[in-house]
């Protein structure tokens, strides 16, 4: 596979080794299937449909849809043709939408539901000149609308009309070209514009392939958006490699899906991880008996297994045989070979829980302007608390300061519209300046303690890192968002947004305040034991609502807007230093 050099090639290399399914949605509790022979000639059609519509090489069109195979064939068929897709994340605000339909230029709208377009800003298309067409995958929600199956009707007979077309329009594609631009969820102000290209993705994708640390081909599950630059790329990786991908429908179907998929490997957030070691770890609590004891003894071996150095002790292979299999299949689905993890730090507990059941659990790191991977782990090299080594062609260097610094061919081409921040962020000679602070190990092994821009100082001159100390109680099953704070100030306070559903699974429907705050500080406790005097949590307030997209606490990405919630919550956060 060295010799690809587009995502077109990349594509089709996969494609040619499929047999079966390429792609499975589930939508109104049933699965669509769809094989190999029907999603050649649907992609065939989609790109000469588009053709058709106007779209050319270089041209822009955006995609605002939930996972599904259209997605694949809408994304596939627009990089036949050289031109470029423009992700739309599903919980997307409506001024940012509009804003990504100008800001990049687009001559077309692809939009899956009704309920996605009526989150649209009503004077989108006389506010977007650029815009040609709008097309509906599940059907038409205005007369101005061309639907997915009008727009396969129009490819076939496209195809007749000029049949070299397809293979004439990816025989056109470069490897410089641009393949999409992915827009930054961003904490604050408008989102960015991140520019990457056939080459950007191709050998990224291509890198993670030589990280593989299960079986090909195979089924996989995806529920991660494909709007983010994460699961984007592993569904890259997985066409490459001829894998069928499943696409649920909502996650709070997941444990059901998994049943059904009896996936390999997935792609996931750390926070799903630790819901499921804490509804694990509870069910295990409230077993009475012997069954109970057993299970209690074996999980917490398993929260103490070394990933670094994993052994295969008599005692473990009774907890394997008699409590790891069955978790393994009622959780996720018995076939589960390994798991990545992204986006956020994975707790070295989790981590090393997963693992202790069977399940290789690794950690990956990247940002969108990196394609997006910068290291990933390998099989059999490990290291609690580390993102792994560099991938194939990425070099990684520490500032003096502390950030990640970045080089290779993974490197985005800009920010769109954006020169002066572009320039920022990449020096001269090539170095991306991530904003993450880290070290490197004498092994290569790369570790991330913070955000640059997080990191703050007490008043004592104390410099606190608030990262770790959150991952470390959000590991917590209550404990759904941690947000330290303290900047400026004598010591460090906390915002804790408790977890609603696992409060009622816990305590039952409505359990008061003070109840909630005596559970929290216990947890608290423990976390300021492994911790030096400056950086524990003296005070905290409890909040029960839920953060959420909409209430712009978190990014699409579900990362804390901090500055939104430092706003929100300014009474809350005063009363804390009042005294």
């Amino acid at each position: 596979m060295s010799s690809i050099s587009n995502l077109c090639e990349l594509v089709d290399h996969g494609l040619q080794n499929y047999s079966g399914i390429v792609a499975s949605t589930k939508r109104k509790g049933a699965w669509h299937n769809t094989d190999i022979n029907i999603f050649r000639a649907h992609l065939n059609a989609c790109a000469a449909g588009f053709y058709s519509l106007g779209v050319r090489n270089g041209d822009r069109v955006a995609i605002h849809s939930e996972n599904r195979t259209e997605w694949l064939l809408i994304d596939y068929a627009l990089l036949s043709l050289g031109a470029t897709s423009v992700p739309i994340y599903t919980t997307q605000p409506q001024e940012q939408i509009l804003y990504i339909l100008k800001d990049a230029n687009v001559c077309g709208y692809v939009v899956s539901s009704k309920g996605l377009y009526d989150r649209c800003p009503p004077n989108m298309t006389s506010e977007s000149p650029s815009l040609k067409w709008i097309l509906g995958i599940n059907d038409q929600f205005s007369s101005e609308m061309t639907t997915f199956s009008d727009l396969i009707i129009r490819g076939e007979e496209q195809l007749l009309k000029t049949p070299d077309l397809i293979t004439e329009s990816k025989a056109a594609v470069q490897s410089e070209d641009l393949a999409t631009i992915c827009y930054t969820s961003g904490t604050t102000g408008q989102p960015k514009g991140v520019m990457l290209t056939h080459r950007n993705l191709t050998t990224n994708a291509l890198s993670v392939a030589d990280r593989l640390t299960f079986d090909v081909p195979c089924n996989v599950l995806s529920f991660l958006p494909l709007s983010h630059s994460f699961e984007r790329i592993a569904s890259l990786f997985y066409v490459s490699k001829s894998c069928s991908i499943f696409f649920i429908e909502t996650p709070d179907e997941l444990i059901d899906d998994i049943q059904y998929i009896r996936p390999r490997h997935m792609t996931t957030v750390p926070r799903l991880l630790e819901k499921v070691h804490a509804g694990v770890i509870t069910r295990a609590i409230e077993t009475k008996g012997v069954k109970g004891m057993l299970a209690r003894w074996a999980f917490n071996k398993a929260e103490n297994y070394d990933v670094e150095n994993p052994t295969s002790s008599l005692s473990d292979k009774i907890a394997d045989s008699l409590v790891y299999k069955k978790a393994r299949s009622r959780v996720f689905g018995g076939n589960l070979k390994a798991i990545t993890s992204g986006g956020a730090a994975l707790s070295s507990r989790v981590q090393s829980f997963i693992n202790g059941l069977g399940i290789y659990c690794g950690q990956g790191y990247g940002l969108t302007e990196t394609s997006p991977v910068i290291t990933l782990y390998e099989q059999g090299k490990l290291r609690s608390g580390s993102v792994g080594t560099p991938i194939d062609g990425v070099e990684v260097n520490i500032a003096d300061d502390g950030e990640i610094l970045t080089r290779g061919p993974h490197i985005m081409s800009g920010y769109l519209n954006l020169p002066d921040e572009t320039a920022q962020t990449i020096t001269e000679d090539g170095w991306l300046h991530t904003g993450d602070i880290g070290k490197i190990d004498d092994q290569g092994y790369l570790y991330i303690t913070d955000r640059k821009k997080q990191l703050f100082k007490l008043s004592t001159g104390k410099y606190i890192a608030p990262a770790p100390i959150e991952v470390s109680l959000a590991s917590s099953a209550l404990i759904e968002h941690a947000v330290v704070l303290g900047p400026d100030f004598k010591f460090c306070a906390a915002l804790i947004v408790v977890d609603a559903g696992y409060v009622k699974q816990a305590f039952g429907e409505s359990p008061n305040h003070s109840f909630l705050e005596r559970e929290v500080q216990t947890i608290i406790d423990r976390v300021n034991e492994g911790l030096p005097p400056w950086e524990q949590v003296k005070k905290f307030h409890v909040i029960t609502e839920p953060f959420t997209i909409d209430g712009g606490q978190l990014t699409p990405t579900l990362k804390v807007r901090r500055k939104n919630i430092f706003t929100q919550y300014s009474a809350e956060i005063e009363a804390l230093y009042a005294s």
